[in-house]
């Protein structure tokens, strides 16, 4: 169950109050491996507001993020296609951390440790309120939608596939 504790703060959540972003904290029991699956069941809300940060790289071995609602996958074929890229494959765990300076399962999009392209799935903008996370395991923000695009710049795509 989602507690409104307040947790320390992160380099997302400093960067969320240095662009005057308004959020909700939510706290749940972090489950390695559980996914968003877990974190929308503690919340009591759809697992498709939970969005995934997810660290991928090109052909290159640059890094960007993507964006993803919690119940789907990302179609690596079409984001490359898309973005203009050969070939997008998710990074290996310890890179995704060396890129970001988050912990995987608690990797942000907001206050990376150095500036990624973001791209974010197109339908997860038309939600009213979406569940992000905060920089830590078991620590999700609520935000407005509008903030990947507008305070983020995230670049939306359609590469969304179902889980």
């Amino acid at each position: 169950m989602s507690r409104a504790a307040h947790v320390s703060e992160t380099p997302a959540t400093a960067w969320l109050r240095r662009n005057g972003i308004a959020f909700a904290e939510h706290v749940y029991e972090y489950v390695e491996h559980g996914g968003t699956a877990v974190s929308a069941q503690a919340l009591g809300v759809p697992e498709h507001q939970v969005v995934k940060t997810l660290v991928m790289q090109d052909e290159q071995s640059r890094p960007l993020i993507v964006l993803m609602h919690g119940d789907r996958k990302v179609s690596t074929k079409n984001l490359a296609r898309q973005i203009g890229r050969k070939r997008v494959e998710p990074c290996a765990p310890e890179v995704a951390q060396r890129h970001t300076g988050y912990q995987v399962g608690g990797t942000s999009p907001f206050g990376l440790r150095k500036p990624l392209s973001v791209y974010v799935e197109a339908s997860v903008l038309d939600l009213p309120r979406i569940y992000i996370n905060g920089g830590r395991r078991g620590y999700l923000v609520e935000i407005a939608p509008s903030v990947l695009r507008d305070a983020l710049g995230a670049v939306p795509v359609a590469c969304a596939v179902e889980d």
